[in-house]
C-alpha cells in the first residue's frame, strides 16, 4: 500500500503527527489516495479533501501500519481503538480529528 505525503517512517507516520500510536493511514474519498493525516493531503493535492459518508460504511479506507491491515471505515470507526488483525493501539486522540475525514451522516450511524 502506498502511502504519500511527509511520511517520517515504514509505520504510516508523518511529520504532523508521530507519536508510537500513530500508525494509521486514511484513505481519502476525494482522490483515492492515503494519507497519514489531512494536513499531509491538503499539502500534497491540489483539491479540497472530501470527507467520508454512511453510504461508504463498508469501503476499505483505513491502514494499519503495523501490520499493513486495511479496515473497513465501520471496523475502523466501531472498533477497540486498536487494530483488528494485530492488535495495535491506536491514538486515542484521533478521535479529535474524524470531522476531517467522515461526514457526520457516516458518525451518526456508528455510534
Amino acid at each position: 500500500m502506498v502511502v504519500k505525503g511527509k511520511v517520517v517512517d515504514d509505520m504510516t507516520r508523518c511529520i504532523h503527527y508521530h507519536s508510537e500510536l500513530d500508525i494509521i493511514a486514511v484513505k481519502f474519498a476525494c482522490c483515492g489516495q492515503y494519507y497519514p493525516c489531512y494536513f499531509c493531503h491538503q499539502e500534497a493535492e491540489n483539491h479540497p479533501a472530501v470527507r467520508w459518508s454512511a453510504r461508504h460504511l463498508h469501503e476499505k479506507a483505513v491502514f494499519c501500519g503495523v501490520c499493513r491491515h486495511e479496515m473497513t471505515l465501520k471496523e475502523y470507526l466501531q472498533g477497540t481503538g486498536a487494530c483488528p488483525s494485530c492488535r495495535a493501539k491506536f491514538n486515542p486522540g484521533c478521535r479529535k480529528h474524524w470531522h476531517y475525514y467522515f461526514d457526520p451522516s457516516l458518525l451518526s450511524c456508528i455510534r
